[in-house]
């Protein structure tokens, strides 16, 4: 089919082009999903250690409410209810507001990671 042994180191050189390309692509691909799942294990992390840290400070934060609460009301007990019931409002309220608050951003922050290619083409 071919009349000359020049074709044939040709296709040869290209089929190992293509090969070596492949494997490079191969690469790259790994190196990337190394990236993001670096981005996303680092963003997990940070919200873990600042969700601690805010339950600490709201922990804190609502017994010297409760004491605020109970030296205007003159009892105890009354602060105590009175933060219990703002919390559970409050979770209302979060419940109420999770694909705003919670499910939006989380499907955008990911969407963003992993198909946004944009990035990569500023290389």
């Amino acid at each position: 089919m071919f009349a000359n042994d020049k074709s044939i180191d040709n296709l040869t050189e290209l089929f190992k082009e293509v090969k070596k390309y492949l494997k490079l692509q191969g690469e790259y691909v790994k190196l990337d999903l190394v990236e993001k799942l670096t981005i996303l294990l680092s963003t997990l992390t940070l919200i873990f250690v600042l969700i601690i840290l805010g339950t600490m400070a709201a922990f804190y934060l609502s017994f010297m409410l409760v004491y605020v609460f109970a030296s205007a009301t003159g009892s105890l007990v009354a602060g105590y209810a009175i933060i219990g019931g703002i919390l559970i409002l409050l979770a209302f309220i979060i419940y109420r507001l999770r694909q705003k608050l919670i499910f939006q951003p989380m499907v955008n922050f990911l969407a963003r990671l992993f198909l946004d290619d944009s990035s990569n083409n500023s290389l």
